[in-house]
């Protein structure tokens, strides 16, 4: 139930690293602002592996100029969520969590756009509003029999629950990689599904001839060039090309990837690329959309290409989004 209406001059939609570095530039230039993130603070990182280590070193990780010291080279993601809450913390941002925006209206009023933005627990009003909702939210399907059993899932936490389980990883990027090695590590019998004929080029360089190695020596099962037909309860079929292959299985996890919810952005009127992409159409100088005062940041303006933007070469987005904002 809408319990009242408040209004800001911007609503930030989306609680990650990009939506705290637009609500820090906002507070730099006294702008009143809120975020709103329909699940914990940076939702998307606190789904990450809980073992995971970034790809990036930690001062590309850094927003608003706030220093980022990790351990090593390389943060992990406790390091990573313990700095975006310091940031958070240290800064007092003004951000509601678990709250869950359902829709976005605009309106003129006294000669000017007034958007009007309906969450699962309020209704706001706001003159901007910066979409940083990144891409991580939407699995790719397997879109076969079985997919919806309990034994299934679309995102590897930790490894201990399977232990000396029967465990099958659908993929052969990053996730799956970290979801294949760990379990075994902690002795699951694992079996990999890849859909091309090796792994993934983009998995961390010091990763890759890890799981390479394991699979050669037989430690791991790879079908490459595969594709899963069936999931049972005890068992799935795989499609390979010596044929159908049945394997005894306890649990799947398919990291196939993620995408951004195009739906939500269509739903406002925002245009989008007519390729394949489906790229959100933005100013490259303000981050502006087709829609005056609806600004993007962040990996959401790639569209379907996901490994385009990160946060390293996406933070320069909240300085542009402001600087226009400040304009008028």
């Amino acid at each position: 139930m809408i319990t009242k209406e408040m209004h800001y001059s911007i609503i930030i939609i989306g609680g990650g690293p990009i939506g705290l570095a637009c609500a820090l530039e906002a507070k730099k230039n006294g702008i009143d602002y809120c975020i709103l993130e329909k699940g914990a603070l940076v939702n998307s990182l606190y789904n990450y592996p809980v073992n995971m280590t970034f790809f990036s070193t930690s001062e590309r990780l850094e927003i608003g100029g706030v220093p980022f010291v990790s351990n090593n080279a390389k943060p992990t993601r406790a390091e990573a969520l313990e700095y975006y809450r310091r940031v958070t913390a240290s800064y007092q941002l003004n951000i509601h969590l678990f709250e869950e925006v359902k829709s976005v209206e605009g309106s003129v009023k006294d000669n000017d756009k007034i958007f009007t933005i309906t969450t699962n627990k309020n209704a706001y009003t706001a003159k901007y509003i910066i979409i940083t909702t990144g891409f991580y939210d939407i699995p790719y399907l397997l879109n076969v029999p079985g997919e919806d059993l309990p034994k299934v899932t679309h995102y590897y936490k930790e490894p201990h629950a399977y232990a000396f389980q029967k465990v099958l990883v659908v993929g052969a990027q990053n996730s799956s990689v970290d979801a294949a090695l760990e379990t075994w590590r902690k002795g699951a019998e694992v079996t990999m599904v890849i859909r091309k004929e090796e792994i993934g080029a983009r998995v961390k360089y010091w990763v890759r001839p890890d799981i390479i190695n394991r699979i050669q020596e037989g430690s791991i099962k790879a079908y490459f060039n595969s594709t899963v037909k069936e999931i049972r309860q005890h068992e799935v079929d795989i499609i390979t090309p010596e044929g159908l292959v049945t394997v005894p299985n306890d649990w799947v996890i398919a990291t196939t990837g993620y995408k951004p919810n195009l739906k939500f952005l269509r739903s406002i009127g925002i245009e989008l690329s007519n390729d394949e992409i489906l790229c959100p159409v933005v100013d490259d100088e303000t981050q502006e959309t087709n829609i005056k005062n609806i600004f993007l940041a962040g990996v959401i303006c790639g569209g379907m290409n996901t490994h385009r933007l990160f946060i390293e070469n996406s933070r320069v987005h909240a300085e542009k989004i402001i600087n226009k904002i400040k304009k008028g």
